[in-house]
């Protein structure tokens, strides 16, 4: 009696949390299939090495970077940082001009009691394989005091660092100096706000003229109007778990969205103005509507289905109980 049920009950929730086939079409959805990578935090397309995605685990696992190609979800070379000491906690990778690799070790789960963060910049290996490269460490504080951040990103023509702090009702963007020294402080100012989201992490088109900071459930696209953020539309993201990070791809057609856990999946969607036009653009991108909240719309559509179902299974466990 119970199998039949059981079988109906997977069948809804296959059905639930499937994703739709158009956006589970395209080469570029992989899967990080390193068991060394448990906490997958921050993605960066490489523009040197067409297809790999630089990655790095969450809080203090160490000084690695990991190259992982985007057709295997294999990972092709780890890099081992040197002269920076013990990484705190590592959440976001971006890259600049001249590929140069920047590594943020900006997080604090404490809710910001560290006084200052670190920045590590190394240069990206014209070959990849498993080696070790110095890289150059910059302390990082802030104008208004320490925050939690999980978000950085570099312009690809200037080269200046910015960060987005998180925050559960929006932070801001922070502009580092034109240039970052080794020796001293650098101090991040605000300079926008980006409200109504928990950045978890952020990316810069190719070009440097559009920003994307997601959470976990949403994302918020905006004109980059030289860091003075012009606002274009919520997008709605995959659902993966713990969305933790995005990435234009190098040719910034497309975003690539991750997320933490064993076997992470990173997933595409249309870039914001890299479809047809507007609000909705082809292949699976689902930009939501305008209309407040955290970019939620597709993904609260889709969880309030699964709980839904999960109530039904529930209740329909509890009353075959009763009559067993």
């Amino acid at each position: 009696m119970r199998r039949p049920f059981a079988l109906l009950a997977a069948a809804l929730l296959t059905g639930a949390l499937a994703v739709p086939a158009s956006a589970a079409d395209g080469d570029e959805k992989f899967t990080i299939k390193d068991p060394r990578i448990t906490e997958s935090s921050g993605l960066a397309a490489s523009r040197q090495h067409p297809g790999i995605y630089w990655t790095h685990n969450d809080s203090d696992d160490g000084a690695y970077l990991y190259a992982v190609d985007g057709s295997t979800g294999e990972t092709v070379a780890t890099i081992t940082m040197s002269g920076v000491g013990s990484p705190r906690d590592v959440e976001a990778i971006s890259i600049g001009p001249d590929n140069q690799i920047y590594v943020g070790d900006i997080g604090d789960n404490l809710g910001g009691t560290w006084p200052y963060v670190w920045i590590y910049r190394l240069p990206e290996p014209k070959d990849l394989r498993d080696r070790t490269i110095k890289a150059t460490q910059y302390v990082v504080k802030y104008s208004d005091g320490a925050r939690d951040a999980e978000s950085l990103v570099v312009h690809p023509k200037t080269g200046r660092v910015y960060i987005v702090d998180k925050n559960e009702k929006g932070g801001h963007l922070y502009e580092g100096p034109a240039e970052l020294s080794p020796s001293g402080t650098n101090v991040f100012r605000p300079v926008a706000a980006v409200p109504d989201l928990e950045a978890t992490d952020a990316t810069l088109s190719p070009d440097g003229e559009h920003l994307v900071v997601r959470s976990y459930f949403g994302a918020i696209a905006y004109d980059w109007n030289s860091g003075k953020l012009k606002k274009k539309e919520r997008l709605g993201v995959p659902f993966l778990g713990q969305g933790e990070s995005v990435t234009y791809t190098a040719d910034g057609k497309k975003l690539m969205y991750g997320a933490e856990g064993a076997d992470s999946p990173v997933e595409p969607q249309d870039a914001p103005g890299g479809g047809d036009s507007g609000s909705s653009s082809g292949n699976g991108s689902s930009a939501a509507t305008d209309s407040g909240g955290d970019g939620l719309t597709g993904d609260l559509k889709k969880g309030a289905i699964v709980a839904g179902v999960l109530l039904v299974v529930v209740l329909a466990v509890r009353g075959m109980r009763r009559r067993g």
